[in-house]
């Protein structure tokens, strides 16, 4: 049970969707930085829900916004390892779905039965939050092998001497051109992104595969 009177305030603000409500509490704690006090406002009950299970439970984007811009965790685990993700997803919250997306939620979080949302959604014939989320998740695939990339051009160490002009300035370009299309397609499908990101792949298979022969070679000739 979540039993502190503050703890009830915070829970009582997430169920009557009060964001002017919960601020003042926010507001009221934050010049009291001791554990006690950070203790109270993020308690858990029995199996480890807070405040913004219950916001996530009941669709309340404003509040699950709030929590999380003042320290809640988006991806706190609750003992059977759900995640705000999965109850939104569960409850069939769409909304609050894509609140918690925005706020980098993670997708590959499991449950105890190795569910991630998606999969909750899908059990719960939740089928419109199960396609958003399978579609987010074919979104953020491809963003992350982007900045993969872009992060192995920043590190001198990945690409000195192994990579020439003509390859750094291709890995930017396809990069920028990606970013480009993700920002300007409207009604991308999950099948858009998926082909995108393979297309991707194909171009910089060679010059990826030609830094990690380079790399496998300089490390056999710095065995003794």
């Amino acid at each position: 049970m979540l039993r502190s009177t503050e703890e009830k305030t915070v829970l009582l603000c997430a169920l009557d969707d009060d964001v002017q409500g919960l601020k003042s509490i926010l507001e009221s704690k934050s010049g009291n930085e001791s554990q006690q006090s950070e203790n109270v406002l993020w308690e858990k009950d029995e199996v480890g829900r807070n405040a913004l299970f219950a916001a996530c439970t009941f669709g309340r984007s404003g509040i699950v916004r709030e929590l999380v811009q003042n320290d809640a965790d988006v991806n706190e685990l609750t003992a059977r390892g759900y995640s705000p993700l999965h109850y939104s997803a569960m409850w069939g919250q769409l909304d609050t779905l894509k609140t918690l997306v925005e706020l980098n939620a993670d997708f590959q979080a499991v449950n105890f039965r190795g569910e991630k949302a998606v999969d909750v959604a899908r059990r719960y014939d939740k089928l419109d939050c199960a396609e958003y989320l399978a579609w987010a998740e074919a979104k953020q695939s491809l963003q992350a092998l982007i900045q993969d990339v872009r992060d192995i051009i920043a590190d001198p160490e990945k690409v000195q001497g192994k990579l020439n002009k003509e390859d750094k300035t291709m890995f930017i370009n396809i990069c920028s051109a990606k970013s480009d299309w993700i920002h300007n397609t409207k009604n991308a499908t999950i099948q858009d992104f998926i082909e995108q990101k393979k297309h991707l792949e194909n171009i910089l298979e060679p010059i990826l595969l030609k830094l990690n022969t380079q790399s496998e070679a300089t490390m056999k000739t710095r065995k003794p």
